[in-house]
This record gives C-alpha cells, sequence and structure tokens, in this order.
C-alpha cells in the first residue's frame, strides 16, 4: 500500500507561523511523524510541500498509477481551489482531507472546502493526530 500525503501553502512555516493556532512543531516535525506512522503501518509514504496550487494538481495527477490514496491538507486551497478539486476527481483515488486547526471553528471563509467534496472524510482540529487518523482511515478503506 502506497499514500501520497500532500501539504499546501505556508505549512512549511510550522513553527513559526501563528504558533497559538498551529503549535511549535515544524513542518521537518510533522513529516518524520507521518514517515513513522506509515513505518509502524507498513505503508508506503510519499510526502510533499509546495505553495503553488499547480504543483499541488501535478502531484496529485501523478499519483494516478502509483499511489493507493491521498491524505491532503490543502491549507489555504481548501477554500479557494476547484482545480484541486478536479484533480482528486480525475484521478479518482480514495482521499481524506486533514486540518490542523479545526477551520469550523474559525473565520466564515474558512468553512467551505472544495477539496472535501472528493475526499470520504475531513479531519480538523486534531493537530498532527489528524495525520494518523487519515492514514489509518485510508487503510482500513483499502484493505477491504
Amino acid at each position: 500500500m502506497k499514500l501520497f500525503v500532500l501539504n499546501g501553502p505556508n505549512l512549511n512555516m510550522l513553527g513559526i507561523r501563528e504558533p497559538a493556532i498551529y503549535g511549535a512543531q515544524t513542518y521537518a516535525d510533522l513529516e518524520a511523524y507521518v514517515r513513522q506512522v506509515c513505518q509502524r503501518e507498513e505503508i508506503e509514504v510519499e510526502v510533499f510541500q509546495s505553495n503553488h496550487e499547480g504543483v499541488l494538481v501535478d502531484i496529485i495527477q501523478s499519483a494516478y498509477g502509483k499511489a493507493d490514496g491521498i491524505v491532503i491538507n490543502p491549507a489555504a486551497y481548501t477554500h479557494t481551489s476547484v482545480a484541486i478539486l478536479d484533480a482528486l476527481k480525475a484521478v479518482a483515488l480514495p482521499a481524506v482531507e486533514v486540518h490542523l486547526s479545526d477551520v469550523s471553528q474559525r473565520e466564515s471563509f474558512r468553512h467551505v472546502s472544495y477539496p472535501a467534496m472528493a475526499c470520504l472524510e475531513q479531519i480538523k482540529g486534531l493537530g498532527f493526530q489528524g495525520y494518523e487518523k487519515a492514514i489509518l482511515l485510508l487503510k482500513d478503506h483499502l484493505s477491504k
């Protein structure tokens, strides 16, 4: 089983960006956490981060034929990107959307998610553990 884990804009700034919302752990910490969970679960993983919408679309498209599922934190593109939604729909791989914070408890413009429309589930507000929940959900889904 192989998963692609995609992270959108500004997640590379974890530990610096709004620590009251996102905590003090860094992006390197997040990547290490994801790799540790996947190793424990015997899942192959590729982890990506980009601040550019088109790059994220390219990575989603490249998952076709290479990955069994996608965990995606589209970050700010959550609320604006029909392109990411369309890419997820095009590859038709099971996907789970993750957010470190609970976007439903933040500004009203953060309450709409386009990519979630192509996902099995949206996980929000669990910090790094949200990625683990997403990985396990996909593992269970793909094992059936």
